[in-house]
């Protein structure tokens, strides 16, 4: 047993072997391979070269210090991926807003007065300027924006909420759960399908603080049904004197074209000439820009929601702030191709057949690529059910299960559909054809090679 022992190196033998590399890490992972290979070789493994040694080291040295963040392409055909990191950045944002993160900025400063200043204030008048808000909030995303309002206006008591709306979205995110952990009281009124004004106004009580309507971000109710609208809500809490509030959830501008897409949204400038309460939606949806919780309304309740001290835990950071000021700066100037999601989204039936034919003649004819129409999704809960025109790229190769997965393993993320995987264009961006040309390429002959080996039965339909 010593001799079988006496094949395991020295750890200060393989810490030589190793050059640049972090020493608390590799030793740490030198630790771990000799008590493997100890365990192993008194079960009668196999014993290893020293230079083996080195190279499982090395090997696991590598996996532990790559990066988990990686860029990939979208080809899926949903422009605010949510899994994919929703709205992406254009390099001018980036170039705009990189002298403020790589110096100190205002943040928290008031220059002119040399005193400490809100960080919240760097887009009120940008706010005022597009929507004409009365004041405006940022919090880190739109589920804590609906958890702040609740447990400012609400705790204790009830918030009125029709049963259709009793959403749940991506990541167990439930309404009344995040009522109930705020410390608000649900009242439901209506039923799933249907909730009329009468249904609100009889739940109003002296214990009721609030009417709350929320946005059905990934779903719709059709056949016989009916909703209570933003409109009449106002109206009703404004009568009873108690808080309306609209969970948006993706808010957007009504830029010439995006309007008609989506023509069963209500814009950002129309329900703000609603004057209601208090109204939040998401920073990186179809607005394009960070992630963020975007909170517009009345004044008094703005103020209200800055003096709750959960506000400290949820409140953004200059890149976020600064992220949304150039965004928000984008749409003041009419430069909307600065935002990808307002680009993506508008682009028309001719373009995108021509981004179709340009990415046909890149790809390998082996794969059989033929141009299909698709149809398409701006995702990210906005326009659920709300199809777009597209064009993508059917491609063939054995098992499309297989294919799907080796191009998932290069950073390309498509779809299987009608036993094909399909390439979307919608979401592509500058450059992405070529990387995808370059993937295609790489693995037919990877599978060249497996079939060379006898291998390509495993492909075989």
């Amino acid at each position: 047993m010593e001799n079988v022992l006496r094949h395991i190196p020295k750890t200060d033998k393989l810490l030589k072997a190793f050059n640049g590399c972090n020493g608390i890490l590799l030793k740490r992972i030198i630790t771990e391979f000799l008590e493997a290979y100890r365990k192993s070789l008194l079960e009668g493994g196999a014993v290893m070269e020293f230079e083996k040694c080195v190279e499982r080291i090395k090997e696991d040295y590598f996996k532990r210090t790559q990066k988990s963040l990686k860029p990939l392409i979208n080809a899926t055909g949903i422009v605010v991926h949510t899994n994919l990191g929703r709205s992406v950045f254009s390099n001018e944002i980036l170039e705009e807003i990189k002298p403020l993160l790589c110096a100190y900025n205002n943040l928290e400063y008031e220059v002119k007065k040399g005193v400490r200043g809100d960080r919240y204030a760097h887009l009120q008048n940008l706010f005022a300027a597009l929507l004409g808000a009365e004041d405006v909030l940022v919090v880190n995303n739109n589920a804590a924006a609906v958890f702040l309002i609740f447990n400012t206006f609400a705790k204790n008591k009830e918030v009125v909420v029709s049963r259709g709306e009793l959403i749940e979205i991506g990541g167990s995110f439930r309404i009344p759960r995040v009522m109930e952990d705020s410390g608000a009281i649900l009242k439901e009124v209506g039923t799933t399908n249907k909730t009329n004004l009468k249904d609100y106004q009889e739940a109003i009580n002296p214990d009721t603080a609030m009417l709350f309507k929320a946005h059905k971000s990934n779903y719709e109710i059709v056949g016989f049904s009916k909703e209570v609208g933003h409109r009449e809500l106002i109206s009703l809490a404004k009568e009873r004197q108690i808080i309306d509030y609209y969970d948006l959830g993706s808010g957007y501008f009504g830029i010439k074209g995006l309007e008609a897409l989506a023509k069963h949204e209500m814009p950002l400038e129309e329900i703000v000439k609603l004057n209601p309460s208090l109204v939040s939606f998401s920073g990186d949806k179809l607005l394009g820009g960070a992630q963020a919780g975007i909170i517009f309304g009345k004044k008094c309740y703005i103020e209200k929601l800055k003096q709750n001290q959960l506000l400290r835990m949820l409140r953004v950071d200059k890149f976020t702030l600064a992220a949304l000021e150039a965004t928000l700066m984008a749409y003041l100037q009419g430069e909307y191709e600065k935002i990808p999601t307002c680009r993506l989204l508008l682009q028309s039936k001719e373009e995108l057949a021509r981004n179709a034919e340009k990415l046909f003649d890149l790809i390998p004819k082996r794969f059989e690529p033929v141009i299909v129409a698709t149809k398409s999704y701006s995702g990210g809960g906005a326009m659920p059910n709300r199809a777009l025109e597209s064009f993508g790229i059917a491609l063939s190769f054995g098992s499309e299960e297989r294919l799907e997965e080796l191009l998932r393993e290069r950073g390309i993320i498509g779809r299987i559909e009608s036993g094909k995987v399909i390439l979307d264009v919608r979401a592509l961006l500058e450059g992405d054809e070529v990387r995808i040309q370059e993937a295609l390429l790489e693995i037919e002959e990877f599978l060249n090679h497996e079939e060379s080996l006898g291998g390509g039965a495993n492909y075989a339909r």
